[in-house]
């Protein structure tokens, strides 16, 4: 069960800051496999590098700027992956969301 587990709980990241950032107006569209997820500042899932390059790097710089003034440390890059592990808790997955609404409505 832990695999299961980890996607479960990768897919409540994903499926909180897409919510956070629907709630704000912000286009933003993430996608998770087992632990591993990404997300983009655009309408749809970019499927190759030259839609990635395409989307909002602006965005993503003052997202992750201002996820970084909160204590949360994504990939400092819009192609990286980021990595959901065991050590992560509800809590984590929580405030996490939490912080990208206040970073989305800022």
């Amino acid at each position: 069960g832990f695999f299961e587990a980890l996607s479960v709980k990768t897919k409540q990241l994903v499926d909180g800051l897409n919510g956070a950032a629907q709630a704000a107006g912000v286009p933003l569209v993430g996608d998770c496999e087992g632990g591993m997820f990404g997300f983009f500042f655009a309408d749809a899932l970019p499927q190759n590098y030259g839609a990635v390059m395409a989307t909002d790097k602006e965005r993503f710089n003052r997202f992750f700027h201002a996820m970084l003034d909160l204590g949360v440390y994504f990939a400092p890059a819009l192609y990286e992956a980021g990595f959901v592990s065991a050590a992560h808790t509800q809590a984590d997955i929580a405030a996490t969301v939490a912080a990208a609404a206040a970073a989305f409505a800022a």
